[in-house]
């Protein structure tokens, strides 16, 4: 009886795999875990400013003067995040939302009917899937190649469009696989936008932690014209700051496609009005102190790829190339499944890595380690892995 009660979105098998039910027994009894898994930055030991706290005990938290978009000054603060980097927005392009999630949630609204289609990377974090159905939006992929490098396979973007296809989503750098996307990537994909009537969507969460520069990538889309684009950031990634629920759009395309979106889309926000007023007041200064965290970041995740890339030298295991973000993907051998491999390190070793499957890869086997993991805790696990490859 209770089935017919709620909605068909919930068709997930809310049931917990193997390594979910076998972290929980292990946490139970209190045995030890190296979690290489961690991508919480509040939770991975790093050094916050006074600052921040500070920031958000301003008298004009009290007042409630609600704007669908967010308030001037924060979009201000958000387009002088991009102008440190180099790249001019108008505060006007601007949308604030809570986080990315709900940024996503406003542009299914904005493009597409339910039943539409949207097309998604693989690999990639495995949101999407949830993200679409509860809009009533269909995912389909196209796909990431790996030939030393990652890079899209433009042909997949093609052959996975059909006529109900609304938007094109890049995660930028991907998620887990750290690829960035490349300038002569973004012609073609704004070529079909145009030609299809399509948006290009760009998560940039991750783009302030590449590993060294790039002649061919292709910079923020946060302004850019070449087609309908929404590019989202937030403070979550860019100050190390999830649990201060800032996130934003910037809108890119012709002028009278854009200011129709950033129309509709300010409409779609009054509906909820979610972005809170203390981090709007705050976003200046949380910005500000979150380049502090952003060093540390940067400084940790590059440290533990080397150690990573050193001790993982001549065992059995391909670690394979990442440009940035947070995460590195370990390929092992296929003597058994990825499943099993996490499994063993779990249950041998104490040591917690994502299998592949978690992000969709394509095929087997495939590990994805979080470079954020505490150095210490890092390393060890590291050792352990080749502990393992060595076994077998």
């Amino acid at each position: 009886m209770s089935v017919l009660m709620f909605s068909s979105r919930f068709n997930w098998n809310l049931q917990p795999n193997r390594l979910t039910s076998a972290l929980a027994q292990r946490r139970a009894h209190g045995y030890p875990i190296l979690d290489l898994t961690e991508s919480n930055p509040t939770r991975a030991g790093l050094d916050y400013s006074p600052e921040i706290p500070q920031a958000l005990a301003r008298p004009e938290v009290l007042k409630y003067d609600p704007a669908p978009a967010g308030t001037l000054l924060a979009r201000e603060a958000v387009a002088g995040y991009y102008a440190r980097r180099g790249t001019e927005v108008d505060p006007g392009r601007i949308l604030l939302t809570a986080s990315t999630s709900e940024g996503y949630a406003y542009l299914f609204k904005l493009l597409t009917d339910p039943g539409d289609e949207i097309l998604v990377p693989r690999p990639s974090y495995p949101l999407f899937e949830y993200l679409a159905t509860m809009e009533s939006v269909r995912v389909r992929t196209y796909s990431l190649g790996y030939h030393g490098t990652w890079g899209i396979d433009l042909d997949s973007v093609a052959a996975g469009m059909s006529a109900r296809t609304r938007a094109i989503i890049l995660v930028n750098p991907n998620n887990p696989t750290g690829s960035y996307l490349k300038t002569s990537e973004r012609e073609v994909l704004a070529r079909l936008c145009r030609e299809r009537d399509l948006a290009l969507v760009s998560d940039e969460v991750f783009f302030d932690y590449g590993f060294g520069q790039d002649a061919l990538r292709a910079p923020t889309l946060a302004g850019y014209d070449g087609c309908l684009t929404f590019a989202m950031s937030g403070l979550s990634k860019a100050a190390g700051l999830p649990q201060m629920k800032l996130g934003w759009i910037v809108s890119g395309g012709p002028e009278t496609l854009r200011h129709e979106s950033m129309e509709k889309l300010e409409w779609i926000a009054d509906t909820y009005l979610s972005v809170a007023t203390p981090v709007q007041s705050a976003a200046l200064a949380l910005l500000t102190a979150g380049e502090a965290v952003q060093r540390q970041i940067r400084e940790r995740t590059a440290a533990n790829l080397v150690f990573a890339r050193a001790t993982l030298a001549g065992t059995t295991a391909n670690l394979l190339h990442v440009e940035g973000g947070w995460y590195a993907t370990l390929q092992v051998p296929r003597i058994r499944s990825e499943e099993d491999w996490a499994m063993a390190l779990l249950e041998q070793h104490g040591v917690l890595v994502q299998p592949g499957f978690f992000y969709d890869f394509q095929s087997e086997a495939f590990l994805v380690l979080s470079l954020l993991t505490r150095t210490d805790e890092f390393q060890e696990g590291l050792r352990r892995i080749a502990i393992e490859l060595g076994n077998h």
